[in-house]
């Protein structure tokens, strides 16, 4: 049951990223946040678009790999925990990279993926 829960929490945070930087948004609305908007790609002096897209693929990147650690919790396999840190370090990074204060709940859940697994908890998954 666990592994289960473990693994649904996996999955559903890993598919919210492609979710929020690749949703099109309604014409004449304003996104809370930018993907084209990076404090490091503005320093280097990239353009918006193609910060936009290393933002999706980083995105889309982070979710294959919470799609891949969740399957692996679901699975009982022994390397679903080096799924989920490479996971949450991805998040991390695409949310430090694209940092805006709304992204703050993301950080914590990747941080606490980093903990928890860290921590070996639950321990009925190790």
């Amino acid at each position: 049951m666990i592994g289960a829960l473990v693994a649904g929490f996996l999955i559903t945070h890993g598919l919210l990223h492609p979710g929020v930087w690749s949703a099109p948004l309604p014409a004449g609305t304003r996104p809370p946040f930018d993907a084209g908007q990076s404090w490091a790609f503005t320093a280097a002096r990239v353009a918006a678009p193609p910060t936009r897209a290393a933002a999706r693929a980083l995105a889309w990147y982070t979710a294959t790999l919470y799609l891949v650690a969740g399957a692996g919790a679901a699975a009982g396999s022994d390397w679903w925990p080096a799924a989920a840190i490479v996971a949450a370090s991805s998040g991390l990074a695409l949310k430090a990279i694209w940092f805006h204060p709304w992204l703050a709940v993301g950080i914590l859940l990747d941080v606490g993926v980093i903990v928890a697994v860290a921590c070996h908890w639950p321990g009925s998954l190790y």
